[in-house]
């Protein structure tokens, strides 16, 4: 009989604690004068900080040896794909009614909701294709390449995020900071692959 993790139940209320405490600023009017544009930012900001834990998890195995840690990257996954849903809700629905009309439009004006919404399609696709199921079907080659989309995804947030801010761009250039240089940690055991390669070659 396999046994429970009791980690990734810890986990997993952990990731329910930024949503919960949502619903406590809805509940007692602590969202400000905007509700809604707070609502958003809130939903995108932990979005993009479980992206980043999400993307830390293989470099800080490797750096720490600690391989378990790897249990529970897809979990953290699943939960920067699950703020980035409630993200997009409540722009497209609680912000514009689910109008596809005035979606376009406010699209139009403001081109980085078109780069959001991109992202967030990545993030679907990576979420619905994270079950053991979906790696046997896509095979693990094709699955790896796809799943390689989350630090496109993660630079593209970090650049829809600087672009909708309007003055300070300070804290989603700290995100983009934080994702280039785990991407850069990412590709050091490549690079040096390819180097033993190219010299067991000459």
């Amino acid at each position: 009989m396999r046994r429970r993790d009791p980690w990734k139940a810890v986990l997993f209320v952990i990731g329910l604690v930024p949503a919960a405490w949502l619903v406590w600023l809805v509940l007692s009017g602590g969202l400000g004068a905007n509700p809604i544009k707070e609502g958003i930012h809130f939903t995108g900001l932990w979005a993009i900080r479980f992206l980043c834990l999400a993307l830390a998890v293989t470099p800080f195995m490797r750096l720490s040896g600690i391989k378990t840690i790897m249990r529970y990257r897809r979990m953290i996954g699943l939960y920067a794909f699950f703020y980035a849903l409630l993200h997009v809700l409540t722009y497209a629905g609680v912000d514009q009614f689910f109008n596809l009309h005035d979606i376009w439009k406010d699209v139009a004006k403001r081109p980085f909701i078109m780069l959001g919404f991109a992202t967030f399609l990545i993030l679907l696709a990576l979420a619905v294709t994270s079950t053991n199921k979906m790696v046997r079907r896509l095979g693990g080659r094709r699955w790896q390449a796809l799943h390689r989309l989350v630090y496109g995804a993660g630079i593209m947030a970090a650049i829809h995020f600087t672009m909708s801010v309007k003055a300070d761009v300070t804290e989603p250039l700290i995100y983009l900071s934080i994702i280039l240089v785990l991407l850069a940690l990412r590709m050091v055991p490549a690079l040096q692959r390819k180097r033993r390669h190219d010299l067991s070659a000459a």
